[in-house]
């Protein structure tokens, strides 16, 4: 029975999931993490490896779809990379040796302050929460999409716009590697808050970072043996279709928008972390 629930759960909840870490630019460990560890009873370092192997297929399918709306900052987001490679190789090594009750609070309350400011930030003219009234193309319906103040090439030799992002990043990194969540609930705000990236750039460049970040963080995890492919994959081949049609779905709502439903969902994530440390 635990078996049959297991393939039929998986998939459908892969799905779901696909949608909602598409459209906010996450990875989806908010729900699977969660998910693996109270209905199918993962200890929780298993839980983490296993969302974080479901996560790699999430961002690849997200990434796909983005490439080809031409949302994403490859540049910006390869050097974002150099941070949080390593740093979701460290949050995956900290899961065997730090209380994840002392780490969860600390990331639970910054999470917290993030999740306000982007729920609160509705300030007229503010960059990435700004509705835009430009014409639909016959190549690329653009809808609400803000067009950014600076190309890929440009923002990446801007250095008070870079350096600080690529610094922050490491510990987008360390949460993605320690709480199986993907890293974009830091790296969004990081781009669209520090960087000055519009919100729907933001969540594009988000989850092609994310292919390298969850890469490392199964890394460390996979020898540590905490990841179960039978189930990650599962998760996977819904999470897949799920992404995709969040991507689509993600142009088609206004920058306010999209910005308020990845603070709640960041504050949902914050507030979970912060009672479970309590």
């Amino acid at each position: 029975m635990a078996e049959i629930l297991i393939l039929l759960v998986l998939p459908a909840a892969g799905f779901l999931v696909g949608i909602i870490a598409s459209i906010a630019g996450i990875g989806g460990g908010i729900i699977i993490v969660p998910l693996l560890t109270i209905l199918f009873r993962f200890v929780p370092q298993h839980a983490v490896g296993t969302s974080l192997a479901s996560i790699i297929f999430t961002a690849l399918a997200s990434s796909f779809s983005y490439a080809r709306q031409k949302r994403i900052f490859f540049r910006t987001g390869l050097w974002l990379a150099v941070t949080t490679v390593p740093g979701a190789y460290v949050g995956a090594y900290l899961t065997t040796i730090v209380s994840a009750r002392h780490l969860s609070l600390i990331f639970g309350l910054f999470l917290l302050a993030v999740s306000l400011r982007m729920i609160l930030a509705k300030r007229p003219g503010q960059v990435g929460l700004v509705e835009n009234s430009l014409p639909a193309t016959a190549a690329f319906s653009v809808g609400h999409l803000l067009p950014p103040e600076r190309s890929d090439s440009e923002l990446v030799r801007t250095a008070r716009l870079i350096v600080p992002g690529v610094g922050l990043s490491f510990f987008a990194g360390v949460a993605s590697g320690f709480l199986g969540i993907g890293g974009g609930v830091l790296g969004v705000p990081i781009m669209n808050l520090a960087m000055h990236l519009p919100i729907h750039y933001a969540t594009a460049t988000s989850m092609f970072t994310m292919i390298l970040t969850s890469a490392s963080g199964v890394a460390k995890h996979s020898l540590a043996g905490h990841v179960h492919w039978g189930p990650a994959l599962l998760l996977a081949l819904g999470t897949i279709f799920g992404a995709r049609l969040g991507a689509d779905i993600s142009r088609r709502i206004s920058g306010a928008a999209l910005s308020l439903i990845f603070g709640l969902l960041l504050l949902a994530l914050s507030l979970q972390m912060i009672l479970k440390s309590l």
